[in-house]
């Protein structure tokens, strides 16, 4: 963890900030790498802001890791990103005790068909084995995409209808956060997304409806702590009214 005197000092800081990292793939090509190699220089970015976040006193992260569109790409590069994800999750359970002191709670979101029995049992795994942390929540979006999460949503709610559990009159929209992989957490007060791309692509669709946004060139193997850093500061300065004045 960061040295506590070191850390910056906000007037005001989101309670759960999204990720969407992009920009793997160029910034391995700018270098004349395989996709591969951006895949892995962005897993080290992630395990960096993941912890940096927890530092600053942040109390849920999400990360856009692998939509339910990523499918499409090669399967080589598929392949390449689902290793990692193996190796990290390795990684958190070979470093049990040192992960203690950080208090980091992992979840995964999204949905988990198709995703090999091995990758599964670790998932689940350490869910169980950071359940108790209560320092931060990170959320690891894995075969996730918002419309796909709002149409499971409305589909479990629809068949509680159906089966004469609830009226259609009491369903607000309390009940589709519910129903959502991120139940029970705040939505994102802030979205980041490096790599010059302007959109959402399909992150928490429901949950950014008055999320703060946040764009930047950055690729994101190079994004810094001192980069969120700058976001956080643009967020600080944003009126949030929600609809009022």
């Amino acid at each position: 963890m960061a040295d506590k005197q070191e850390l910056p000092v906000f007037s005001v800081l989101p309670t759960h900030v999204g990720f969407i990292m992009d920009g793997n793939g160029r910034w391995a090509k700018q270098r004349g790498l395989p996709r591969s190699e951006g895949h892995k220089a962005g897993a080290k970015t992630f395990r960096r802001i993941g912890e940096y976040a927890a530092d600053l006193g942040i109390r849920y992260v999400t990360f856009y890791a692998f939509s339910t569109e990523n499918w499409k790409r090669p399967e080589q590069e598929v392949e390449a990103i689902m290793e990692l994800f193996g190796e990290y999750l390795h990684e958190v359970i070979d470093r049990i005790r040192e992960n203690e002191e950080k208090g980091i709670r992992l979840k995964f979101i999204g949905d988990r068909t198709g995703i090999s029995p091995e990758l599964l049992n670790l998932m689940n795994y350490t869910e169980e084995l950071t359940k108790d942390k209560k320092r931060v929540t990170l959320n690891i979006a894995v075969n996730y995409g918002g419309r796909h999460e709002l149409t499971t949503a409305v589909r479990d709610i629809a068949a509680k209808a159906a089966a004469g559990k609830l009226s259609p009159g009491e369903i607000d929209e309390q009940m589709i956060s519910d129903a959502l992989y991120t139940s029970g957490q705040p939505d994102p007060d802030l979205i980041i997304r490096p790599s010059g791309e302007y959109r959402l692509s399909n992150f928490l669709t429901w949950q950014s409806a008055y999320s703060e946004l946040w764009f930047s060139d950055i690729l994101w193997p190079d994004f810094t702590p001192e980069d969120f850093n700058e976001a956080l500061r643009a967020y600080e300065k944003r009126n949030r009214r929600f609809g009022g004045i």
